[in-house]
């Protein structure tokens, strides 16, 4: 089974922010693998679905970005999931708005969702796919940037992002993660 874990903040006030695009990720996923609605179990909302006859167990974790590794912790220990078969999705301040990157391990960068799922799993050593949201402007605060709703013009580039985001999880299933690394971290596509 594949656990790909959406990095975000429940509750209405944090739905369309950027740091909530994990949890979009997830969302989307939901609706085209069919789950059905999410049940709360294990600190998270989990799904589970199927793509090319693998199972695919879909995560949001209900502790609030910034506490992100005990639930991921303890999804995985219950349902016996490798970390090589579990995808993090989460907003990166450090990659310009609209471009996605896997990666096969690395530190937090700052992200304290992700310092927090190192804490808890006790290694840095977990697949992850990044989605750019850029740098606040010099007269904003990052925690208030990533709270901010995302707005035109940048609500375009962001649904592509998303969408291309979603194809990579898909591929990340069905054929590897080298495999989509490949694929999807080339940068922008061309425009129109």
């Amino acid at each position: 089974m594949n656990l790909i874990v959406g990095l975000g903040n429940p509750g209405e006030q944090y739905a369309g922010t950027r740091h909530n695009l994990g949890y979009q990720v997830v969302r989307e996923l939901s609706r085209r693998l069919q789950t059905g609605k999410p049940v709360q179990k294990h600190r998270a909302l989990l799904a589970v679905g199927e793509y090319q006859a693998k199972q695919v167990m879909l995560a949001q974790p209900l502790t609030f970005m910034n506490r992100s590794g005990p639930a991921v912790k303890e999804i995985m220990k219950n349902y016996h999931i490798k970390l090589s078969d579990t995808l993090i999705v989460f907003d990166d301040l450090d990659l310009p708005p609209g471009i996605i990157r896997l990666r096969r391990k690395g530190g937090s960068a700052g992200h304290r969702g992700i310092q927090s799922i190192i804490d808890a799993l006790g290694t840095s050593d977990f697949p992850r796919l990044r989605i750019g949201i850029g740098k606040p402007p010099d007269y904003m605060e990052a925690a208030d940037y990533v709270l901010q709703q995302i707005g035109q013009p940048d609500l375009d580039l962001f649904t592509g992002a998303l969408e291309r985001a979603v194809e990579a999880v898909l591929f990340f299933v069905s054929d590897g993660l080298e495999a989509a690394m490949n694929t999807y971290n080339q940068g922008l596509p061309p425009s129109d």
